[in-house]
């Protein structure tokens, strides 16, 4: 570990604390209807939005018909990816000349875009064209994490008044979060990008002209390999050759998949490919990106139910757990490979640490940026990886794992993430109330028998999802002959596959053939299972605050803003983490670690 390192990781974390209460509070005027700095200019457009849509703003929805409303929006989304996928042959826009997309991949992209997850069993400049990166995926990169800000929206509203029936009105905090936050954000952040060298384009090749080293009889030739400028004639021990490399509308894709937390990369290779992020400035700011939104909203939350001690509370929580995992995954790949110490090895030139593991991993970006991009992609449910996360050590690999299998919900996805942490919330704080002999409540509404089922439900769905793909995945032959590598390594790969998915981060480990009829069609379940049935029992708890009366905090309440409650709260994530996943855990990384050892 280098002090260049740390630097780097302090200087993510300093100034994401910096956005966060500027863009929380612009977001809470948005949701609360304030008057903020967009109004004048997007208000029309946000009204002529309603009037085309048959919307009634001021008419709210009970959480029945606003969870009907999601499944509703969702369907439609799926059905507009899956034809679109399907017709890619007869569609403009396709310079590649690209045929149609099989079903089953078909029918799995569908699922991944609108769940949120752009999990990808395919390489995107192979077999998208660029109708369908625009016009199909990058859309529901912003109508899914909107659906997201919706859901925690209609949470944070039935605690924040009583005794009413509705949670509000989901086709205007959709259309508000797209207008009002996503769309701005993406066209600065676009021309940002396009001005660090990301490529923006409607062409589907470039050209360019490279030159081949060719045994030569002088020892001090070097013939260097890359593209020449034009007119330059090959030297001596040189050969040139033409290469079509394929390019597109790439800028403003990966803007909408980081700022959506969606995930899904232009190229096969994600944030490592130079065309979507060129420099270490633009991978600063995709970094940025995929988490700015999801750290500001815990003030946002705060502004709306009264209290932003709660949302500070909760924001202190998720950055402390991302700072803890991020040191430790530094820590990891900075040791690096034990088994190469008796070879005399260095694979860390770039990071100028000895026995350090750059395996995988982009020379720009060196082991400690791959190592905070590998944890807040994994925590925030982006999978923008940079870097190949097969090739971590098996305990930075275990730390993107772990990650996503304690529910998304360290920062999380735009809105998601927030919701299964407030989730979490009212668990600890009716097992708290229940500790210290008081009846269980949350911010001044009483917690009952129902409230908790729904909480269970919510909280139990993914971890099932997991484990039950994962043990179908290993114990069938059609699950286990995609699986590139043996023993615990593969165990992982297949366990990150399916944490992966149902947690809607859509990164993978590598090493598994995913594009299979088996993985598609259970990977589209696990995906949809795991953002819907989630959705359904947060609406149903949501619908059973907003119906109680608010009742009067006393002395005796259970404070949940404090630092003892935060680490009351970090205790019992960690808890439901290691009680659901700590077996499969010890199985894959942690036996692995120890082989890497020389550990019996």
């Amino acid at each position: 570990m280098t002090l260049n390192g740390w630097i780097q990781i302090a200087a993510f974390f300093l100034v994401l604390l910096v956005l966060v209460k500027p863009l929380g509070l612009y977001m809470a005027r948005v949701y609360l209807g304030h008057p903020h700095p967009l109004l004048t200019t997007l208000g029309p457009l946000e009204r002529v939005l309603y009037r085309l849509c048959g919307i009634h703003p001021d008419c709210e929805m009970e959480w029945t018909t606003y969870a009907f409303a999601i499944l509703l929006f969702s369907g439609i989304g799926m059905a507009f990816v899956y034809s679109l996928q399907r017709l890619q042959a007869l569609l403009p826009l396709n310079p590649r000349h690209l045929g149609s997309v099989p079903p089953a991949l078909a029918f799995n992209t569908a699922a991944s875009y609108v769940t949120n997850t752009n999990w990808q069993a395919y390489s995107g400049e192979a077999t998208m064209s660029h109708l369908i990166q625009m016009l199909a995926l990058t859309s529901q990169d912003f109508l899914s994490s909107a659906i997201g800000v919706a859901v925690l929206l209609a949470l944070a509203r039935s605690l924040a008044h009583g005794s009413v029936q509705t949670i509000g009105n989901f086709w205007v905090d959709l259309v508000r979060t797209v207008l009002y936050v996503l769309l701005p954000l993406a066209f600065v952040s676009s021309l940002v990008l396009v001005s660090q060298g990301a490529v923006q384009t409607l062409d589907g090749w470039k050209n360019e002209i490279f030159l081949q080293s060719m045994p030569v009889a002088h020892d001090d030739d070097h013939a260097r390999g890359g593209p020449v400028s034009e007119g330059e004639q090959p030297g001596e021990g040189q050969t040139s050759t033409q290469k079509a490399i394929p390019v597109g509308p790439v800028a403003t894709q990966v803007i909408a998949r980081d700022l959506g937390t969606s995930g899904g990369g232009f190229f096969n290779a994600n944030s490592a490919h130079p065309f979507e992020s060129p420099t270490p400035l633009s991978d600063f700011l995709l970094l940025l990106l995929q988490t700015m939104i999801a750290a500001a909203l815990t003030y946002t939350y705060g502004r709306i139910v009264g209290d932003t001690r709660q949302g500070w509370m909760l924001l202190a929580v998720m950055l402390v757990v991302l700072a803890m995992f991020v040191g430790i995954a530094y820590r990891a790949e900075s040791v690096g490979n034990a088994a190469f110490a008796p070879l005399g090895a260095d694979l860390s030139a770039m990071d100028q640490q000895p026995g350090g593991h750059m395996e995988g991993k982009e020379v720009r970006f060196g082991i400690a940026r791959t190592a905070l991009v590998a944890a807040a992609t994994t925590a925030t449910s982006t999978g923008a990886a940079n870097g190949m996360h097969d090739s971590l050590t098996p305990i930075g690999g275990m730390v993107t794992l772990v990650l996503m299998q304690l529910g998304e919900v360290i920062l999380g996805g735009v809105g998601s993430g927030l919701t299964g942490m407030l989730v979490l919330v009212i668990l600890a704080a009716f097992i708290g109330g229940l500790m210290i002999g008081r009846t269980p409540e949350y911010l001044g509404k009483k917690l009952e028998p129902f409230d908790i089922k729904m909480v269970a439900l919510a909280i139990l769905t993914m971890p099932v999802v997991v484990l039950l793909f994962t043990a179908l995945a290993l114990a069938t032959d059609v699950g286990r002959e995609s699986i590139f590598n043996q023993g615990p390594h593969g165990l992982s790969e297949v366990l990150y596959a399916y944490t992966s998915m149902a947690n809607n981060n859509g990164s993978t480990f590598g090493g598994l053939n995913a594009n299979t009829l088996f993985y598609n069609v259970t990977g589209a379940l696990a995906m949809l299972v795991g953002r819907l049935w989630i959705v359904i029992p947060t609406l149903a708890l949501a619908g059973s605050l907003a119906r109680k009366r608010m009742v009067h905090v006393g002395e005796g309440t259970l404070p949940t803003h404090t630092p003892l409650f935060a680490f009351w709260l970090m205790i019992v994530t960690f808890a439901l983490g290691a009680m659901t996943f700590l077996p499969a855990l010890a199985l894959g990384p942690i036996v692995e670690q120890l082989m890497m050892s020389g550990r019996p």
